[in-house]
């Protein structure tokens, strides 16, 4: 499960960028970071991408909570 950068049409942005989402190279082609979203190699897009990625990682926890499960004890 991993949080990940979305340019503004949802795809996945892999380039290097600085702090303030913008690309580092303007020859890449990428147009910069909009948004951040959980994925889940499971279940794929989970929810809503968040405006930053911090706010995605509740998300990220919440569901990957939801894959656990619980113990049960031993019966004899």
């Amino acid at each position: 499960m991993k949080i990940a950068p979305l340019h503004p049409d949802s795809t996945e942005c892999d380039h290097a960028v600085s702090p303030s989402g913008k690309p580092r190279d303007l020859a890449s082609g990428c147009v910069g970071r909009r948004s951040y979203a959980v994925v889940c190699s499971a279940c794929g897009l989970v929810g809503d991408p968040h405006s930053l990625g911090v706010l995605a990682e509740p998300a990220q926890t919440r569901h990957r909570d939801s894959h656990k499960t619980t113990l049960v004890p031993a019966t004899r």
